[in-house]
């Protein structure tokens, strides 16, 4: 059952309370470099991620923390283990959240010192549980790291920091089995009303980690469960910021940027629409506007296929054609003079596109 969880602030972005789904992922540089850490959250900036985590794992990267902190708005999250000193430096140096094990961070009174720290600051906490970190006694318990032992888990952290006058917090509880984790949440849904972190931890390369976190994460995300989304590749972590927007396009939770409809071709295909497709992809990369764009291998079926697209092509022998909502609109021999047509037509439309935005955000 889908209930509204508690709204948190990460500086000016609200997170949970209705807001919409935050997609959020996490540096793979060493941070103690600050020069390539914010490089890296720029780029991540760029194509729509909201919030950044960085690791933190020695005295060193903490004395990076201010400079990053004072080189980018994006609301910033520490990932500490073991040390609590690391967590103090982190929202010391400005970081809106820091992510905690309070089960290994050190003790009571390192966690008190966390908490009165987090509270000054107005920083968030998040409660992270991982199969690999569920308790000796909850193992035995539970014969193993079940759902059932990481929930069991993750509500004593929680209750743990409520007993110190502590609620900004969000709670992630993940496992890099799929079903693991889908029913992990759905328990932890049910008994608790802070948002959710959703992710498969440790996912995979591009191909593997793509697939688990969209069946794992879209199974959640149309149930309505999950307040911000991180999906975890072994690849440019670029690259997860745009398969979390895919993932929530899929369940029409958020849109963001183009969608391109493209068919897998068959023997028909009189054009290159590998190519072609590839072409559209990277032509349209730069616009947040939530289009439909279809890319289609035969002139006659094409459009037929794509009737709702707001913008389409499609390829046949020795030429090709541009369509709007399914009507030709223009016909071009060539398939260079094809991609430059529909580079001029999908321009024209950002345009007006825009220019309605900019009307209506007037009203």
């Amino acid at each position: 059952m889908h209930h509204r969880t508690k709204a948190l602030r990460l500086g000016a972005l609200t997170l949970g309370g209705g807001a919409p789904v935050r997609v959020q992922s996490m540096t793979k540089t060493d941070t103690r470099d600050v020069a390539a850490t914010l490089a890296q959250i720029r780029k991540l900036a760029l194509v729509g991620c909201e919030l950044v985590r960085l690791a933190v794992p020695d005295d060193r990267a903490a004395a990076a923390l201010p400079a990053i902190r004072a080189g980018t708005h994006m609301p910033l999250i520490a990932d500490i283990h073991f040390d609590y000193r690391l967590a103090i430096a982190a929202m010391d140096a400005g970081f809106e959240g820091i992510r905690i094990n309070p089960g290994n961070i050190g003790g009571r009174t390192a966690l008190l010192n966390v908490v009165a720290c987090a509270k000054s600051h107005k920083a968030v906490i998040r409660v992270g549980v991982n199969s690999g970190s569920v308790e000796k006694q909850l193992l035995a318990k539970y014969d193993g790291p079940t759902p059932r032992a990481m929930v069991e888990s993750a509500l004593n952290h929680i209750h743990m920091l409520e007993d110190m006058g502590f609620e900004d917090m969000k709670v992630s509880i993940k496992s890099s089995n799929v079903l693991a984790t889908v029913e992990s949440y759905r328990l932890l849904h049910a008994q608790c009303s802070y948002p959710l972190h959703i992710g498969v931890t440790e996912a995979g390369t591009r191909m593997r980690g793509t697939v688990k976190s969209a069946v794992g994460l879209g199974m959640l995300l149309a149930e309505g469960i999950g307040d911000t989304i991180r999906v975890s590749l072994t690849q440019d972590p670029v690259e997860e910021v745009a398969v979390a927007y895919e993932i929530l396009r899929a369940v029409n939770v958020r849109h963001r940027g183009p969608e391109i409809i493209s068919c897998p071709t068959c023997g028909r295909t009189e054009i290159d629409l590998f190519a072609l497709a590839q072409a559209v992809e990277e032509a349209v990369a730069k616009t947040t506007l939530p289009l439909t764009i279809a890319v289609m291998g035969c002139v006659v079926n094409g459009p037929g296929e794509a009737k709702e697209a707001d913008l389409g092509i499609a390829g046949g022998k020795d030429k090709g054609i541009i369509f709007r909502k399914g009507q030709i609109v223009e016909t071009v021999r060539g398939q260079k003079a094809l991609l430059a047509a529909f580079l001029k037509y999908l321009d024209q439309l950002v345009r007006e596109q825009d220019a309605l935005r900019g009307e209506r955000e007037a009203l």
